[in-house]
């Protein structure tokens, strides 16, 4: 029998971004994610029948892939891509300029020479996009909305279909007859997600499992006091009403839609952003879930410190985690798994920075360390090691989609001799728990708790316009129950507005709100679950009020950039003189956005940027205080340069005053490189322009990252790079007359 069964469970989730009152949907992810990583992940799933693994599919997913699929919603983005240059309207032409480029520039528009020429023409950290329209070309617009599109196509379908390939290869000049094939063949790609899924289950190779159905967090609905259980001092909205009925419909629904697409019944679900809690483990167990997973944090208080890290990140007490436990409540039980937090980390933040041998080769050599340490559930069960994670977003940080890891982990997993993929629910039918739960903390995957969610100030808002909304639902229903005959509010205008509740309870919008998450869709977000609050009112026959037409979000500061305007000079001793950095660049970072974000952030205030004839130049200041008291549980910080490609500067400890660090060119140290390290109040880097081996007046690209133990916990920029060149000898002048 193997040592170790080892559970990949990809989530795939978007949230619901149809209005239903609406003829068209905001924002395109959707359909941008499936031709691309729905689709992709399916089909390195086929590509090796032996590998077992877990897919969640959220309903509000697949009912919007099915709906673009059957040509029933359409999104504004595939309607500006339709149209020909000269059909735009200003309004579609501005959308074009300001929303074509939304993809990571690392991977998706550096590398295709001639999207980059279209993203420098852009200039949009210059030109408003009116502005910058002015300089497009006919010819422009169709290549940008073919390269849109384009690379949302997962590298699998170029491997696969021979036009596909050749019509990428030909890379500009496209025709408009040519940009309808593509977006032809995208849809077609689209088309192909549900089925593809559908066929993996029925062959026994991939276990399917769903969430609630507008990815509701379940203990929030249930009781919001839920959220004092992990912080006690925790603001809470002004009404605790339970929804806890709500609880009930969202599982319900979801479990029979899921059963009507895939043909057979969940028995599995991951809770809306793994949030779990001991009062809904009796509603889960009456709608026929037979497990449920979390995460491993959320293990650790329910077990009141027995499970834990040390300061190595090292699990002590590891069998505890690797194994599947009972919960019990009110006479009902429900099997529940806990992810391992770290590897699953390692796979959505980390390993898109490794090559993709030392990547497979290291996440394997950590599951083989688990075996052969002897870790078992019971004498005659394996260890049970559940790696959860976003199947979808973390794929755009690696340069080729993931697609050598998937390839390289996939082929060693379903070949390996100790260590064995599983779907849960096999796993589980084999090697049922044997010990159970006293009790079940209530927290979700990010930090155990629900902060994300509830108690800051905008979350808190939310919460309560919609209580407001669902409370004149209750009553209007109640008297509708009465009146029958009643000619302005029907039954079908009920259901049509209880639908906009449960939309409206989706995790996402609050995930938006607060200040742990941003984007450049945070508007959007914010209208989206407006809409759905104002459209219950306008199916009741009510005018919203005016609340919901104001946004919920008070804007926060961008992230602020400006390039440098004179050579430096800088003692490296990490302390703030004033004058030193006159004429330096920076980047005053936003909050940090995306989909299962890092635990920890927003611990950077500023990264100041610049040089002097010989050497380049970074200063990095504390969010809160000096770097020394700010930055004291931070292990490592990396400079990761993409120009000149590939180097590293690793500061260990960098709140100790003379931090030891390491320069590194692949994997080779580059010895004699001159650098100086020092740390005080901000953390002080000068890095000679020889140690990188930069040309003169090359381009420098680079971005900073924080690592607790081997978890990057903060990235800045978060998904784009520095940019400076180094100055030319007439570059004094040059500013001078600027």
């Amino acid at each position: 029998m193997q040592d170790v069964s080892v559970a990949l469970l990809w989530h795939q989730h978007q949230p619901y971004y149809v209005d239903d009152l609406s003829p068209e949907v905001l924002l395109p992810w959707v359909r941008l994610h499936a031709s691309r990583d729905y689709w992709g992940m399916a089909m390195q799933l086929l590509e090796f029948p032996q590998m077992h693994a877990t897919v969640n599919l959220t309903p509000c997913l697949v009912k919007q892939l099915l709906a673009q699929a059957n040509g029933e919603s359409q999104d504004i983005h595939l309607r500006v891509s339709q149209r020909p240059p000269d059909g735009l309207t200003e309004e579609e032409s501005v959308y074009l300029m300001d929303n074509f480029f939304m993809v990571h520039q690392e991977h998706n528009i550096r590398p295709n020479p001639r999207y980059a020429e279209l993203h420098a023409k852009r200039n949009a950290s210059a030109d408003s996009a009116k502005v910058a329209l002015k300089r497009f070309s006919r010819q422009d617009i169709i290549d940008l909305q073919c390269w849109s599109n384009l690379v949302w196509i997962h590298p699998l379908a170029f491997e696969q279909d021979k036009d596909l390939a050749e019509f990428k290869q030909k890379g500009t000049g496209w025709s408009v007859h040519e940009k309808n094939w593509l977006l032809a063949k995208q849809h077609e790609l689209l088309s192909q997600v549900v089925p593809l899924y559908r066929q993996l289950s029925e062959r026994g190779q991939v276990e399917l499992t769903t969430s609630p159905f507008y990815h509701a967090i379940l203990p929030l609905l249930w009781d919001k006091r839920s959220a004092l259980n992990a912080l006690p001092q925790l603001t809470l909205p002004l009404h605790l009403k339970s929804f806890d009925i709500d609880v009930c419909e969202q599982v319900r629904r979801a479990i029979d839609f899921h059963t009507e697409v895939f043909g057979t019944k969940p028995r599995g679900m991951w809770p809306s952003e793994g949030s779990v809690s001991q009062a809904i483990v009796a509603p889960l167990v009456d709608a026929g879930v037979q497990w449920i997973a979390s995460d491993e944090e959320v293990l650790a208080e329910s077990l009141s410190g027995q499970l834990a890290r040390n300061e190595k990140g090292e699990l002590q007490n590891a069998s505890l985690l690797y194994r599947p436990w009972n919960l019990q409540d009110r006479g009902r039980k429900l099997v529940s798994i806990f992810r391992d937090h770290q590897l699953s980390d390692l796979i959505s933040f980390q390993y898109q920075r490794y090559s993709a041998q030392r990547a497979v080769d290291d996440l394997v050599g950590r599951l083989q360390a688990i075996a052969q340490a002897g870790i078992r559930h019971t004498a005659a069960a394996p260890a049970l090691v559940t790696l959860a994670m976003d199947g979808d977003n973390c794929w755009e940080h690696y340069p080729d989609c993931g697609v050598k890891f998937l390839r390289g982990l996939y082929r060693t997993l379903s070949d390996h001799r100790d260590v064995k993929p599983v779907c849960v629910a096999d796993y589980i039918e084999q090697h049922p728990p044997k010990k159970s739960l006293a009790h079940l903390h209530a927290g979700s995957w990010i930090k155990h708790d629900f902060s994300v969610w509830i108690g800051h100030t905008e979350c808190n808002l939310a919460w309560d316009l919609l209580h407001d909304a669902r409370q004149l639902l209750v009553e209007r229903a109640e008297e509708e129950s009465e009146v029958t005959d009643n000619p302005v509010i029907t039954n079908e205008s009920l259901q049509k507005a209880w639908e906009e509740i449960y939309q409206a309870q989706g995790s996402d919008w609050f995930w938006w709100l607060g200040d742990s998450h941003t984007s450049s869709q945070d508007e959007i977000f914010d209208q989206l679950f407006r809409s759905h609050l104002s459209n219950v009112y306008t199916l009741l026959g009510e005018s919203p009020p005016k609340i919901l037409s104001q946004p919920i979000v008070q804007q926060p500061p961008e992230a602020i950039e400006q390039e440098p305007t004179q050579l430096l000079d800088v003692r490296i001793d990490g302390r703030r003189t004033y004058f030193e950095w006159i004429g330096a660049g920076y980047h005053k970072p936003s909050r940090s956005r995306g989909t299962m974000m890092m635990a920890s952030v927003g611990r950077t205030e500023c990264v100041y940027f610049g040089f002097d004839r010989e050497h380049l130049l970074i200063r990095l200041d504390a969010q809160s205080g000096p770097i020394w008291e700010s930055w004291d549980d931070v292990d490592a910080l990396h400079i990761v340069f993409t120009e000149p490609n590939d180097y590293r500067l690793t500061v260990q400890r960098p709140a100790t005053e003379h931090p030891a660090f390491t320069l590194t060119h692949g994997n080779v140290v580059v010895s004699h490189s001159h650098i100086e390290v020092a740390a005080n109040t901000v953390l002080e880097i000068d890095i000679p322009w020889l140690a990188l081996a930069v040309s003169k007046e090359g381009s420098i690209r680079f971005h900073v990252e924080l690592l607790q133990g081997d978890s990057v916990i903060e990235r800045v920029p978060y998904s784009d790079a520095i940019s400076l060149r180094v100055p030319s000898p007439s570059f004094e002048m040059t500013m001078w007359h600027a």
